[in-house]
């Protein structure tokens, strides 16, 4: 994929026939000029598979001034775009836009399976709809050179220090670094929608009609934010607030709310988000100043060096899914990485302190090692379970850390599902059983040691190579290595005047018909608001409602996407 822009202006009808031929073949980007002779928006095609085209759009909308020094990458607004392969061209003449923000700590890649899944279930019913997967501004900071080499080896070196195609990593951000990022809360966070909304779509009749807002998890309380939000600054003119740019609302696993209340256990505890109880004031001067950090991270798993071990995970399981793993070995030896490979491959707290047996006493396939970091059986994290499948080859036996199986203590942040870990270092060879192979003939059916199945087949939803390609195949990333503390904190300080002034539609919240589509095991499961008539999606996690398979175990089409489809097909 090639990124680079083109320098010079290009006549509206050159870029529109360029623009057709490039998505077809892949190789080149399409910059359109602004009035000023400069670029102002790229289109860089992805792929075209299976009828489904994608491609990356950046969209250049600077920060205010008052930001500060800041990367000129910042300055411009990105999104996945997925459509029919033959459907318009242009956004315009599609039938609905599902715009749809990510949670916390993600990126617009994690939207990847769902994204293609409703644009493909929309064109069997006729309708050519389109699916804009957003990434934060924050995202930014991202370096991808590693990733995208394709080779997990060559990923790992690279952001080692190694140089690759005349590159050299800078180094993950330190805090001091951030400091444009202080400002970057729930105010900028709408403000980016709207401005990329209007300057995609300038036609605000076109919106209200066309445009479908939506997220996963913290999306959609950002959603809510957005619905309820003014943009002229005259609250007497409705035409800008955030309710007439969408005709409906969808919510993934989460409410279209401005409060956190629904999502408790998707931020962990260990993580440096400061206390709010300090107030408005003294947590915007402490992020201003640097002494709070601007981007919330954790010791294990959250952080952006074991953000980018998720994706380089994510190559080698696309590069050679079957083969030997040496990735743990091959790995460095930080802080970061080392606490989380305890934390995911201990059995118990004894083992976690000894380190011993670690993850390099075990032999993995490049598949069971994604597994293990992502799949709800292994990571205790509920808000980063996916259900892909399970481990396969040798014994396994329970993992009693950092929770007991069975028990009930804490159930939204490390879920209900039971843990496995594998039993026998420096013995065979784990390998990985995707979804839909579990419960198959040849299935061992491991269970805990009280009895209790670890899965089945209706537990399994998701395809553990379209995890590996939405990791690692992803111009923008499926997680977010440096997510805004202001954003979390902004929210939760809802009842301060400062945040309290942004809901200037507070009636916008319910102006327009929502889609609520919830996983069975998720965040939410146990506590489903009836009264907004939800979807269930039955065995699902958190993650699982952007990465279910399009055909599920019992030979039906995937339902989220099915639902999302059939919402868009709603009149406006």
């Amino acid at each position: 994929m090639n990124t680079s822009r083109s320098k010079g202006r290009t006549p509206r009808t050159l870029r529109t026939a360029a623009l057709a031929v490039l998505l077809t073949t892949g190789t080149l980007t399409v910059a359109a000029p602004d009035a000023h002779g400069d670029d102002a928006r790229t289109e860089t095609p992805v792929s075209a598979v299976a009828g489904i085209t994608e491609s990356v759009v950046r969209v250049k909308a600077p920060l205010p001034v008052s930001f500060g020094a800041r990367p000129a990458a910042c300055d411009w607004l990105s999104y996945l775009r997925y459509r029919s392969s033959d459907g318009p061209s242009a956004s315009a003449g599609a039938d609905r836009i599902l715009v749809a923000q990510p949670g916390i700590l993600e990126g617009a890649g994690a939207f990847d399976s769902v994204a293609r899944n409703t644009v493909a279930r929309a064109a069997e019913q006729g309708r050519h709809i389109e699916f804009w997967a957003l990434d934060r501004r924050s995202n930014c900071l991202e370096d991808h050179t590693g990733i995208d080499s394709g080779d997990q080896h060559t990923a790992v070196d690279y952001y080692r220090g190694r140089q690759v195609g005349g590159r050299t990593f800078a180094g993950f951000a330190g805090n001091d670094q951030l400091g444009w990022m202080a400002q970057l809360g729930i105010r900028q966070t709408v403000r980016d929608q709207y401005d990329l909304l209007t300057a995609e779509l300038p036609d605000q009749g076109l919106r209200k009609r066309k445009v479908l807002c939506g997220g996963h998890s913290l999306g959609g309380v950002i959603t809510g934010y957005f619905a309820a939000a003014d943009f002229d600054g005259d609250p007497a003119t409705t035409a800008d607030a955030g309710y007439n740019q969408c005709a409906g609302y969808f919510a993934l696993d989460t409410t279209v709310s401005t409060s956190l209340a629904d999502l408790s256990g998707s931020v962990p505890s260990d993580t440096d988000l400061p206390d709010v109880g300090l107030g408005y004031g003294v947590v915007q001067a402490g992020l201003d100043s640097g002494v709070l950090p601007r981007s919330l991270s954790a010791p294990v798993l959250l952080n952006p060096e074991t953000m980018t071990l998720l994706a380089i995970a994510g190559v080698g399981a696309v590069q050679n899914p079957n083969g030997e793993s040496d990735l743990p070995v091959y790995l460095p030896s930080t802080t970061d990485i080392d606490a989380t490979n305890r934390f995911l491959f201990s059995k118990d707290a004894a083992t976690f302190l000894s380190g011993s047996p670690a993850v390099k006493d075990f032999r993995l396939t490049n598949e069971a090692v994604l597994g293990a970091l992502l799949d709800d059986n292994s990571v205790p994290l509920a808000f980063l379970q996916s259900s892909v499948g399970f481990f396969d080859g040798g014994p396994v036996t329970d993992k009693n850390f950092p929770a007991t199986n069975g028990s009930t203590a804490q159930p939204a942040l490390f879920g209900t599902r039971y843990k496995a870990i594998p039993a026998q270092p420096h013995g065979p060879l784990y390998t990985w059983r995707d979804y839909d192979r579990v419960g198959a003939a040849d299935d061992p059916r491991y269970r805990s040691s009280d009895g209790t199945p670890f899965t089945d087949a209706g537990e399994e939803v998701s395809d553990i190579q379209e995890l590996a390609r939405s990791l690692a195949r992803q111009p923008l990333d499926f997680t977010e290595q440096y997510f805004p503390t202001k954003l979390v904190t902004d929210i939760e300080l809802a009842t301060s005047p400062q945040v309290r002034q942004l809901v200037v539609h507070p009636d916008g919240l319910t102006a327009n018909p929502t889609l609520t589509v919830l996983a069975g095991d998720g965040l939410l499961a146990g506590r489903i608001p009836a009264d907004l008539h939800p979807v269930v999606a039955d065995g699902y996690q958190h993650l699982d409602v952007l990465t279910a398979a399009p055909v599920q175990n019992d030979g039906r089409p995937e339902p989220v996407s099915t639902n999302l489809a059939r919402f868009a097909r709603t009149p406006g």
